[in-house]
């Protein structure tokens, strides 16, 4: 067998079917995607199912075709066994079941968290960074320490991305919300008190996106946007702060969805500017949920043995980051 050895992963946590094939080397062969748009509101779990069930066979056949290798040259299959919506889950480990059976290799379940976090990395070549993940469903800080990645802030009740996105369509803004919500906020002038909401380490949006939904109709929608960013910004990098301090690290990483947004990226290296460390971001085309990223944590933890037999291979809706054992990094 080659030295190299190559895993695919299959994200399916949420709006995103997708389908990646990494090397050992952590070059990524192919990372092919296909997305869920609902027609009205946020996602729904069973019609995304549907979508990924639909669009699944194809798109794996396009990331094999992309990596040019066959399916008998892949070495393990990993999949995201969670956090995130369980009928999208479940779609996903059925057909990761299905390949891991089909070439007799092995299965390995991923958390869909540390794929964002070890992705990010293994392209920044940065070792031991505060980690800042947001997304749509997650929004969390926190840092390796003994084992697992402990967490040292994260949102009570809505994520940022979630936040954002909702926001985005209760004024309109057609899908993908934030990068448009953005674009308006970059013509306000004037900045609504909203509220900010920091408990100890932990941060709560519900209110600030209650509050600003109710000034729709009200306020100036570029003034409002605006204000809001500010506040949903500021009240990360509050918590990002305050952890950068208390660890002490080197560096912070800002992975996940909401990576791509230039202006968090701003502020994030402003609080890193302030206190020396070194700011990385994840590449656009790994922000997002991608299959890359779980293939390669699915290859870090074939590297350790642990795999599961496809009668284990249960998802967990809600699988947090810090209950993940990490030997990887020991």
């Amino acid at each position: 067998m080659s030295s190299v050895q190559h895993v695919l992963g299959i994200e399916c946590t949420a709006h995103t079917f997708g389908c990646g094939i990494i090397s050992s080397e952590a070059a990524v062969l192919s990372n092919i995607k296909s997305e869920y748009t609902p027609k009205a509101g946020g996602i729904h779990p069973r019609e995304a199912s549907q979508h990924h069930t639909e669009f699944a066979s194809a798109t794996v056949k396009e990331a094999l075709q992309r990596s040019g290798l066959t399916l008998s040259k892949i070495d393990a299959i990993a999949f995201s066994s969670g956090p995130g919506l369980g009928p999208c889950l479940r779609t996903g480990a059925t057909v990761a079941r299905m390949l891991s059976l089909l070439i007799d290799k092995p299965l390995i379940p991923v958390n869909h968290c540390i794929a964002h976090i070890e992705i990010g990395r293994a392209i920044t070549k940065e070792d031991d960074p505060l980690v800042v993940y947001v997304s749509g469903g997650n929004t969390i800080v926190s840092a390796y320490s003994d084992g697992r990645y402990r967490i040292f802030g994260e949102t009570l009740d809505v994520a940022l991305g979630n936040c954002l996105d909702t926001f985005a369509r209760a004024l309109g803004l057609p899908h993908p919300g934030v990068p448009k919500l953005e674009a308006l906020a970059n013509e306000g002038k004037i900045f609504i008190p909203l509220p900010y909401v920091v408990k100890g380490q932990d941060m709560s949006y519900s209110g600030l996106l209650t509050t600003a939904i109710r000034q729709i109709g009200k306020t100036e929608p570029k003034d409002l946007s605006l204000s809001l960013l500010e506040v949903a910004y500021g009240m990360l990098a509050e918590v990002t702060e305050r952890a950068l301090a208390h660890t002490e690290k080197a560096s912070v990483l800002l992975t996940g969805g909401v990576a791509r947004s230039l202006r968090l990226q701003r502020i994030l290296a402003s609080v890193c500017r302030e206190h020396n460390a070194r700011f990385y971001v994840v590449p656009p085309d790994l922000a997002g949920d991608n299959g890359a990223m779980i293939a390669w944590a699915g290859y870090l933890a074939f590297r350790e043995n642990l795999s599961v037999p496809v009668e284990c291979s249960f998802i967990r809706p809600k699988w947090r980051l810090d209950e993940v054992e990490v030997p990887w990094r020991k």
